[in-house]
């Protein structure tokens, strides 16, 4: 990782940032400050996540050849038991990731991926993810950053959880044969419409029926207030797959949780501050 630092604010926090061969590494220890608890033990707090370790294998299956998937499958197993430690050092050493560092020094700390510190601010508090997500633009678009990743925070926000939920429905519904094919992806389209339907009411091949000289798709036109709803139900049918749950009871329970949380959302003083980010 190359030394050139680079440092955005983000509600009065000094937030720095490393650029990497494949992308920008952002400091954990620097979000984490935001927290009520010492950086270190929030990292280690967000380590024993299961959520989280899923999200983390994820990536490092998708972006690194020498990821250690004997190990990563061993550590997700153990994740959630009260004994269960692991630190930044012990989760590289053991899986050879990539996707965080921790170094010491002048430009010491943990740092994380742009994919990987986005989730992680997500996790630690919504509203600082956010703005976080702004100032990151803000800079891309004042230096030019080539960064690979399109940062759109409407969309940002609705991405935070898919990866864990397609590999959800990859690991519980679809057939090994299938994997990355034309059948798959019905299955990914079909539990994508599950979401839409406790979320918007209808699917997304309704929703072009009614709109057909509307631009994009349904999630492209939803409020934040329904994005912020879906990415959080993204998370949850992911545990109902791993749990077996049949698909209307699915839905069931997908389209209570969204009128509990949109009504939840709508109520918190926080959601102006949302909306003056688009």
């Amino acid at each position: 990782m190359s030394n050139k630092q680079t440092t955005i604010k983000v509600q009065d926090i000094e937030v720095r940032l490393q650029q990497h061969d494949t992308g920008a590494y952002i400091s954990l220890t620097d979000i984490a400050s935001n927290g009520r608890s010492p950086a270190n033990d929030i990292i280690k707090n967000y380590l024993r996540n299961r959520t989280n370790i899923e999200f983390l294998g994820l990536w490092e299956s998708l972006n690194n050849p020498s990821f250690n998937s004997v190990d990563f499958h061993r550590i997700r197993t153990e994740t959630g038991l009260s004994d269960f430690i692991l630190s930044v050092k012990d989760w590289i050493d053991l899986t050879n990731a990539i996707g965080i560092t921790a170094k010491a020094g002048r430009y010491g700390g943990t740092y994380a991926h742009q994919d990987i510190a986005v989730q992680f601010a997500s996790w630690l508090n919504p509203s600082f993810y956010l703005y976080l997500v702004r100032e990151f633009q803000r800079l891309k678009e004042d230096e030019s950053l080539q960064l690979q990743t399109h940062w759109d925070l409407r969309r940002q926000i609705a991405k935070t959880n898919w990866h864990i939920h397609t590999n959800a429905v990859r690991e519980n519904l679809v057939p090994l044969i299938d994997w990355n094919s034309n059948r798959e992806a019905i299955y990914q389209a079909t539990e994508a419409d599950l979401l839409n339907l406790a979320v918007f009411g209808m699917t997304a091949r309704e929703w072009r029926a009614a709109n057909p000289d509307a631009k994009g798709n349904i999630r492209d036109h939803a409020s934040v207030e329904q994005l912020l709803v879906l990415s959080n139900l993204q998370s949850l049918n992911s545990k109902l797959l791993q749990w077996g749950s049949p698909k209307d009871q699915r839905l069931e329970i997908l389209n209570s949780t969204a009128r509990e949380q949109m009504e939840i959302i709508n109520k918190t003083s926080s959601l102006d501050e949302i909306k003056r980010l688009e």
